[in-house]
C-alpha cells in the first residue's frame, strides 16, 4: 500500500521520476522518455491537449474527471519544463514574486 503524500512531495516525487525516466534505458518502455524524444512543439500540444480536456470536465461538474485530467496536466506540465530546462524552483521564484500583489495589479504591471 502507498503513503498519502501531501501535494508538494507528490510534486517532488514526480519531478524526480521525470528526471529519471528521461535518462532511462531505451530498451525499457517509458512515456516520458518518449515525450522528451519528441520534443518541445509535441509535448506542448499535449498540454494543450490536456487543459482542453480539464476545461471540458469542469464544464461538465465532473468532479473525478477534473481530478484525473489535472494529474494529467500538472504531469505533461512538469515534462515540459524539462524539456525547455526550468526547474521547479524557477517557477516557484515566481509563484514566491506574486506573494502579496493581488492578481489584477499583476496584470498590470506587464
Amino acid at each position: 500500500m502507498s503513503e498519502n503524500l501531501s501535494f508538494g512531495s507528490n510534486l517532488d516525487l514526480l519531478c524526480k521520476t521525470i528526471e529519471q525516466r528521461k535518462n532511462s534505458d531505451e530498451e525499457k518502455k517509458s512515456y516520458t522518455r518518449q515525450l522528451l524524444n519528441r520534443g518541445v512543439d509535441h509535448i506542448a500540444q499535449k498540454v494543450g491537449e490536456e487543459s482542453t480536456e480539464l476545461v471540458i470536465s469542469s464544464a461538465n461538474k465532473d468532479k473525478d474527471s477534473v481530478i484525473y485530467e489535472s494529474a494529467d496536466l500538472i504531469y505533461h506540465m512538469i515534462v515540459l519544463w524539462r524539456s525547455l530546462e526550468i526547474s521547479p524552483t524557477e517557477i516557484g521564484d515566481e509563484l514566491n514574486k506574486r506573494q502579496g500583489i493581488s492578481g489584477i495589479e499583476e496584470k498590470e504591471s506587464r
